[in-house]
Order: C-alpha cells, then sequence, then structure tokens
C-alpha cells in the first residue's frame, strides 16, 4: 500500500540497484514527510495557541523539526548519489549514514526540550481549554504520523537506507507522543484535572530513550560494523561453486553504501597447479563479483600442497586440536594456511587460527594451549601459530571443500 504512492511518484522504483532511481525514491519520501509535516505543524501550532497547551505547540514544533529532518535526508541523498573522485575513491554512499545520525541526534535534542518545557509545565500549571476542532486535528495527526511511519518503514527497507529508516522511527514516535496528548486533552476536557505536563514528561523521556538508541544505531555503519551472516553465505556460496578452489578464509567486507561493497579474501588453490591458471581462476573470480552482486573483490592466492599424504594426516591432527581447544575454551575456533617445514632436530606447524572477538582468552593463551597439545602427538613439533581475529559475523568465511 505504501508502495503504491512511490509508485505514483517514481515510474521506475523497483529499479534500486540503479544509483539515480534510489535518489528519486530518497527524494519523493522525503519531499512527502517535507509537505504532510509543515500542514501538521501549522494546525498544531493554532490549535496550541487557542488552547493554551505547551504540549500541543511542542508537538507542533516536533513537526517542524521532523520537516526539518526530511531536508537534510534530502539533502543527504543528494550527496550521496554524487559519483567517487579524487578525494573520495570509494564514493560518497556513507553521507547517508550521516544524515540519519543527524536525525537521530535532533530527535534527542527535541526530547530534551519537550522534557525541559513539561517541567516547566508542572511546575506552573496553566489553564487548558480544548475544543472539539483541536480534538480532531490531534485525531487526524495521530493517524498522519502512522502513515507517515509505515511509509518512511517500507521505503526505507525497499531502497535499504538507513536515514529513511531512522526517520520512520521518529514518525513512530511522534505517533506515541501525539497520542499521548490527545489522551491528556480528552481528560482534560471530560475530567477537568490537568495532566498536561505530566504527559509532556512521559512522552519526552521516551523520545530520549528511542533518539539514543537510533544514535547508536546509525552510529555503527559509521564505525564499521561486520557483514550479515546472509551476505558472507552468498559471498562463500559463489566462491566454492569454482572449479579448483579449494577454500578460502580471511574475508573481510567493508560496506561504503549499497552500491559500494569492497572486499578481500584468501583463495585456497592447489600448490601443484600452473600459477598461471590459479592467477586465471582469482581474476575471473573477481570479474564475476564485480558484474554480479556489484562487490569488488581482491584475492590473495594460498597455495595447499594437495599430493602429500603426510602433510594431509598432519593437517588433520592439528585441526582435531584446533577442535579440542574449540570445545574446552567455549569460543569457535578455525584453522588455515597450513604449513610444515621440516628441519634436522624438529618440525615446524605453521598456521593461522581465526579468533572471534567474543573470546577472552589472549593470543598467548590459545597459542599455549595449542602448543601444549600439538607436542603430546609428537614432543618434535614446533608449533607456530599466528591469531586472526574475525572480521566477520560468522566463521563461515573459512571453509574447504571435503
Amino acid at each position: 500500500m505504501n508502495l503504491k504512492l512511490l509508485s505514483l511518484l517514481v515510474k521506475d522504483f523497483r529499479d534500486t540497484d540503479n544509483a539515480h532511481v534510489r535518489t528519486k525514491c530518497a527524494s519523493a519520501a522525503s519531499g512527502v514527510g517535507i509537505l504532510s509535516n509543515i500542514l501538521l505543524s501549522v494546525m498544531k501550532i493554532i490549535i496550541g495557541i487557542i488552547s493554551d497547551s505547551i504540549a500541543i505547540i511542542a508537538d507542533a514544533v516536533n513537526n517542524i523539526a521532523d520537516a526539518a529532518s526530511s531536508v537534510i535526508t534530502l539533502v543527504g541523498f543528494k550527496l550521496a548519489s554524487k559519483p567517487a573522485d579524487r578525494e573520495h575513491p570509494y564514493g560518497h554512499r556513507r553521507i547517508e549514514y550521516i544524515t540519519g545520525l543527524i536525525v537521530s541526534m535532533v530527535i534527542c535534542v527535541l526530547g530534551l526540550e519537550f522534557f525541559i518545557s513539561s517541567i516547566d509545565a508542572i511546575i506552573h500549571p496553566a489553564e487548558t481549554e480544548y475544543s472539539t476542532l483541536s480534538l480532531v486535528i490531534l485525531t487526524v495527526s495521530v493517524a498522519v504520523k502512522l502513515w507517515q511511519s509505515l511509509f518512511y518503514k517500507a521505503v526505507g527497507k525497499h531502497i535499504s537506507s538507513t536515514a529513511l529508516i531512522a526517520t520512520a522511527s521518529d514518525s513512530r514516535n511522534d505517533v506515541i507522543s501525539t497520542a499521548a496528548v490527545l489522551a491528556g486533552a480528552l481528560i482534560s476536557k471530560f475530567s477537568g484535572i490537568n495532566l498536561d505536563g505530566w504527559l509532556g514528561l512521559a512522552v519526552a523521556c521516551f523520545i530520549i530513550r528511542s533518539g539514543i538508541g537510533l544514535v547508536m544505531e546509525t552510529a555503527d555503519p559509521l564505525l564499521g560494523t561486520p557483514p550479515s551472516r546472509e551476505l558472507v553465505a552468498s559471498i562463500g556460496k559463489k566462491i566454492m561453486s569454482y572449479e579448483g578452489v579449494l577454500g578460502y578464509h580471511d574475508l573481510m567486507v567493508h560496506d561504503y553504501g549499497s552500491d559500494r561493497i569492497f572486499a578481500s579474501v584468501h583463495l585456497e588453490v592447489p600448490a601443484e597447479q600452473d600459477i598461471l591458471v590459479s592467477h586465471d581462476l582469482s581474476d575471473n573470480i573477481e570479474l564475476d563479483f564485480r558484474r554480479e552482486p556489484g562487490i569488488y573483490l581482491v584475492i590473495h592466492l594460498d597455495p595447499v600442497i594437495t599430493r602429500d599424504e603426510e602433510i594431509a594426516e598432519l593437517r588433520r591432527e592439528v585441526e582435531a586440536v584446533v577442535a579440542l581447544v574449540t570445545v574446552e575454551c567455549g569460543y569457535e575456533l578455525s584453522m588455515h594456511d597450513f604449513r610444515v617445514v621440516r628441519g634436522a632436530a624438529h618440525t615446524n606447524l605453521i598456521f593461522d587460527v581465526a579468533v572471534p572477538f567474543e573470546c577472552k582468552l589472549s593470543d598467548g593463551e590459545l597459542c599455549t594451549s595449542l602448543d601444549k597439545r600439538i607436542r603430546m602427538l609428537c614432543p618434535e613439533y614446533n608449533s607456530v601459530i599466528t591469531c586472526d581475529r574475525c572480521y566477520i559475523s560468522t566463521t563461515a568465511g573459512m571453509t574447504e571443500k571435503n
């Protein structure tokens, strides 16, 4: 239903992979928000002055701020649509996250202002007179704000926009605040009990709490968050579909916006295979990822010896040790880059272990535990271990073909 309006405003609205279409969808949503919020704020200011209600006037100012937030979002999308340049080679898509953060901070400021005004209304209560027209306008405002929230959320999910989803949450908060004002108006009109200030205070606390949560949520992409499990799984499935790929690890994904994703990965290939063949394989994979799903992938080749049964057996034994330590420490570990360097007095077993960030054990403690158990296999084994902290939300990025 909400996308129906979007289809009337943007003819090719379903082509969200097109940056231009995406910007038009965001502009349409912001334009609708600006017009509806200005209309609501004008009506509320009028009935707020007539009724002498601090809650209604504050709610009107909140709508004005919503219109300003929509302008910020609109400008943000215009700037985010700019192509990459010398100063910003990764593009400008993260401006969307910045505008979402600004909207969230505006919510916090308005909540604080609303809180202060409500305290003043409690200390210095004023007589309020609510007309039937004021009750009708407040009811209409609740309905419009509810529709706004659903509209912003639908468009935000449709184009994967953090800024619009944050704006949808703001509109949802307005539904609650305006509904509280309406409830207070009804109680005041029919019972004579003035709850204007107290209801305003409760709503202000809710808005501040919601604003702080939104600030944290919109700031996360700027700080850098792990890719979703779905994205990691899709990347892994695609990589493992190529003949000649033994496995992959050390997958890193950097999100610079909806269509600006950069990634790097270590690709395990047979050491016995011609290096030119392996290099051609990695080039083809990188090119395919660039075409579909549009990820700029960089591959590092890791040769794996596949025709030495003794090394294969050592690898299986060390993997069993890693699995045992995984059970003991309670954190999922995985091994990659396994190599064997034989010497006269001892044999070096060189490998990396992927460690989740939640693991409380230090790298030294993990290496000591692994080395102790490896020496139990054979005293001449000398383990050289590198601990890698995972850059993805799941160890699905450490995969090998059976």
